[in-house]
Formats: structure tokens, sequence, C-alpha cells
């Protein structure tokens, strides 16, 4: 894997990977972190791999441009909750609190205690749907872990460890509910066969609209920055 970059501003990094695979030079965008990966067959050159990425540059730049700004989150601001706006307002007392249309957040490092909160909400909600889709599949899960990631929105690995962004929590409930679904899925059938996807519409339901909104829009989740402690 190499890493190159499209000249201009701003610049673009590229990232390289050679496949074996690979029957084609193809290029993908990241709608989590905009990253630009470069793949092509092990027959091709590096050269003629990097001609294809500049043959394609006011695609690439067309699509990156369309990514949602970030934004520091702060009083006074909208963040989406389960899917719902809520509006950031100050609040006295130690405690975050949520109602229907708002979010109150004491004032002082208002992003950290927000973001502290989130991930809270989100492990709750997680675990809630996890604990119900093992017990429909028979099949425990080891481990729930949460973290900010950028390339996938869960995980689940061969000893039942699941993993998931916590900004789920800020997609509509379906959303969170059917990744929940999908991953707990893996625990019968590791791997995206049509058995997999069978075991997902048995414990979920139908799963095609959650998904759509998730590869539409997954990318606004990661527009609110939270300083360090996103």
């Amino acid at each position: 894997m190499g890493r190159h970059a499209l000249p201009g501003t701003p610049l673009v990094p590229l990232t390289l990977r050679k496949s074996a695979q690979a029957r084609r030079i193809s290029l993908r965008i990241s709608q989590l972190d905009g990253r630009v990966t470069l793949t092509y067959p092990t027959g091709i050159a590096e050269a003629e791999a990097l001609d294809f990425a500049h043959q394609k540059e006011d695609w690439i730049r067309g699509h990156l441009q369309d990514r949602p700004e970030p934004e520091t989150v702060g009083i006074g601001q909208s963040i989406s909750i389960e899917g719902k706006a809520r509006r950031i307002v100050p609040t006295s007392g130690r405690r975050v609190l949520l109602s229907d249309s708002e979010i109150g957040v004491p004032t002082g490092a208002e992003a950290r205690r927000l973001a502290r909160f989130l991930k809270e909400l989100a492990r709750d909600r997680l675990t809630g749907a996890c604990d119900d889709y093992a017990a429909m599949l028979d099949r425990p899960y080891s481990s729930i872990t949460l973290r900010d990631t950028r390339s996938r929105w869960g995980s689940c690995s061969s000893a039942g460890a699941l993993m998931f962004s916590w900004r789920l929590i800020l997609a509509p409930s379906e959303v969170l509910h059917y990744v929940a679904a999908h991953e707990v899925a893996h625990l019968v059938e590791m791997n995206h066969s049509p058995a997999f996807w069978a075991q997902v519409q048995r414990i979920f339901g139908p799963y095609e609209v959650p998904r759509r909104w998730l590869r539409d829009n997954g990318a606004e989740l990661h527009r609110y920055r939270f300083d360090s402690a996103a």
C-alpha cells in the first residue's frame, strides 16, 4: 500500500492498494472520512493506476465537495440525537438533560460533557438491542465495545466480541437497531451470504430502508466535532 496525492488546492491524498483479487482499476471515496483509495490489479503498473486517478480528478473533487463541513458542537446549536434535532441549551446542575426538543448541558466543557452523555446513551441503546437480538438467535456475544470508528459502523469478531460506532446514537433509532441486528447476525453467519441476510431479516425485519439511510446519510453523523472527547 502506498500514499500519493493529486496536486492542486486542496491537495487530495490517495491511498494506493495493489490487489491480486482486483480485475480492474477502481476508486473508492469513504463516506465517513473522505479517504480516496485507488485499487489496481497486480499486473498493472502503479504509474498506470495513478494516471487513471488523474483522469478522474474532477469526479473525485466533486464527491469530496459534497461531503458535509465539520461542525464543533456548542450552546445554541442543534444536534441530531436518535434522529431528532435537539437544540443545545445551558442548564444548571451537573447532569445532561435530554428532552424531546432540547438537550441541556452544564456550562463549561460542553462538547466533552455532551460526548460523554451520548456515548453512555449509545451503550444503553446498543446493549439493549443486542441482548434482544442475541436471545432471538440463542447465540450470546462476549462483549460490546464502543469507538469513534471511521471505516465501519460495527463489527463482530469470531470470539463474539461486538464493536460499534457510538455515533449511531445520532441516527434514527431504527438505524441503530439495524446495525445491532446486522452484527449480532454474524454470531451465526460470519459472512454476507444470503443465509446471513436471512438472519438479519429474521430478527430485525425488512432492513432495506435503514441500510439505505446509513449509506446515504452516514457521513452526516461524522460532521459533529466534540474536541478531544470524540
